[in-house]
């Protein structure tokens, strides 16, 4: 689905991305690991359009988009949940809902908003409560839920799991897990190395800006130098 080939990303005369090579299938889950200021985010927000790539290119579907604004790019399905939590506080969960399928129909956003609501009925029981005042997982629910009143093709997703305790980690990795199962495309960009591998069909090491590692995601899971700088075994 997604092919990335030899992608540079500048600020200003300070390069962050060095030749970045990756590819994402379709109704693939793909991981991305690494330390913070290894460049991440930057990758992320290179592939949603929010910063330009300096070299190199990106195409969906075999179509290049590499100079495709961030709304076209959401227009073509590609979608990304920021790191966070970043919710309109003072708006109802239903209104962030709503907001996130702007690009849709009025009849497209009425079955996903019952299609979400089926998914997390929490959001549901809450939906006129201001978002401000859900707990850290209820917001986490709401920004990937808003990301998917988009339909999204492509879901990129930022460190999901930052600042959520262990039990709401695990009930944010097994909502990724069901919606990977269910037929989204996900690339998930995480510093909890050991959970993000551990659902990853495939996945990929950035390092400095570069990729250094690449396999299946349970095999990054044993390889020896994986374990030493990011599992801490």
């Amino acid at each position: 689905m997604l092919d990335i080939k030899g992608v540079n990303c500048h600020y200003g005369r300070i390069q962050v991305l060095h030749g970045i090579d990756l590819a994402i299938g379709e109704g693939e889950l793909v991981a991305l690991v690494g330390a913070n200021g290894a460049g991440k985010t930057t990758l992320l927000r290179t592939l949603s359009g929010l910063e330009p790539a300096s070299g190199g290119s990106i195409a969906l579907d075999g179509r290049d988009i590499t100079r495709h604004s961030s709304d076209k790019r959401v227009r073509l399905g590609i979608v990304q949940v920021p790191e966070g939590r970043q919710v309109f506080a003072p708006m109802s969960v239903e209104d962030n809902l709503i907001i996130g399928g702007y690009t849709r129909s009025e009849a497209e956003r009425e079955q996903t908003l019952e299609e979400v609501y089926a998914m997390f009925p929490v959001l549901e029981e809450r939906r006129h409560t201001a978002a401000g005042t859900l707990s850290g997982g209820q917001q986490q629910m709401l920004v990937i839920s808003r990301a998917l009143m988009a339909r999204p093709r492509l879901l990129l997703l930022d460190e999901p799991s930052m600042g959520l305790s262990p039990l709401l980690v695990d009930e944010v990795f097994a909502t990724i897990s069901k919606l990977r199962d269910g037929g989204t495309t996900i690339f998930l960009v995480e510093q909890n190395a050991y959970m993000a591998l551990a659902i990853a069909d495939r996945g990929y090491v950035l390092e400095a800006g570069r990729v250094t590692l690449a396999d299946e995601g349970r095999a990054l899971l044993v390889n020896e130098k994986v374990k030493e700088a990011y599992l801490g075994i």
